[in-house]
């Protein structure tokens, strides 16, 4: 469905209701533009905005089904960009990644979206606050929409380092507990943010670089800038997953010495109980003279001696740490 659409003449949003059939003729003029908001939009839906800015065929089916990867294609004077909007749901320690299609030119942008990560309402308020900016064209749409993304990304990355910083102290704690899942978890997070975010590192340096007819010579530099942002987000991202790789291992190396210590204190106390049970069971056959049966301090003695082999033995485990 159609989010918002409108007309923009010199930064200015237009005051008549947007007519979506004569949009691109409105737009002859050069400093108007079209900017059509729509939200995870079926065929029939998405038909005549197909039809009425000539977009794509193939563009348009990757709009539509989404689950793309992050990409800049060029389809005549038409830039068709994939970004992967994300918002980290600390709760349950999950990265929800959404997906944001941009079709541009320099007399439209069409966007649409899947997900909820990364609404585009304040993108589009902030905007329409500064007709200088805004009159740019859909150059600065985009740029600012890609700004947006990317400075979400480094909100994600700041929940991600508080429950990294968590799960470290639990891990070189002296506590009991093995958060081996949750690890395994947020790994398999911060990798699926990787493969977000990485791919789009190549479309922003060629937006940089590169001249398009969509795209004002004026704010490449502004795009070079949210480039270096972007690349600084998947160094953190990266350093993230190696950390998370030094803490597995870590969490099973503690498992593997707590075995080890619990299997220490199993066998000793093993131990201990062996000696009375072997005195035990010496003293207590059935042979015709014992000294428990001819003297008085026959059940003492042995007592004592089973104590105090027991005794010893503690000692002796206590002293080598395996108790």
């Amino acid at each position: 469905m159609i989010v918002d659409a409108a007309l923009y003449t010199d930064g200015r949003r237009r005051p008549e209701p947007f007519e979506l059939t004569t949009a691109l003729e409105q737009c002859a003029g050069k400093e108007t533009f079209a900017w059509i908001g729509l939200y995870e939009p079926t065929e029939e839906e998405f038909e005549a905005t197909r039809h009425e800015f000539n977009l794509h065929e193939l563009a348009v089916e990757d709009a539509i089904h989404a689950h793309q990867r992050p990409k800049l294609d060029v389809y005549e004077d038409t830039l068709f960009l994939v970004l992967k909007p994300a918002r980290y749901v600390d709760p349950i320690e999950v990265i929800e990644l959404g997906e944001i299609l941009l079709f541009v030119d320099k007399r439209f942008v069409v966007a649409v979206r899947h997900g909820d990560a990364s609404k585009l309402v304040e993108v589009r308020k902030q905007l329409e606050a500064d007709p200088e900016e805004l009159a740019r064209g859909p150059s600065a749409v985009l740029f600012k929409i890609i700004d947006h993304v990317v400075d979400d990304y480094i909100k994600v990355l700041d929940g991600l380092d508080s429950d990294i910083r968590e799960l470290e102290s639990t891990v070189f704690s002296d506590s009991s507990s093995t958060p081996t899942e949750r690890i395994y978890k947020l790994k398999r997070e911060v990798l699926q943010f990787l493969a977000a975010t990485g791919p789009l590192e190549e479309p922003l340096s060629r937006l940089s670089r590169v001249n398009f007819s969509a795209i004002n010579p004026e704010l490449k530099r502004y795009f070079a800038d949210v480039h270096d942002h972007l690349v600084k987000v998947i160094e953190r991202i990266s350093a993230y997953r190696d950390l998370l790789t030094s803490i597995l291992d870590a969490n099973l190396t503690q498992v593997t010495v707590r075995q080890n210590n619990d299997m220490r204190k199993i066998s000793a106390y093993v131990a201990i109980a062996a000696v009375p049970t072997m005195l035990a069971g010496i003293w207590g056959m059935n042979f015709t003279h014992m000294p428990e049966i001819d003297e008085v301090w026959g059940y003492p003695a042995v007592l004592a001696l089973m104590v105090g082999a027991c005794l010893i033995l503690y000692r002796k485990f206590k002293q080598s740490g395996w108790l």
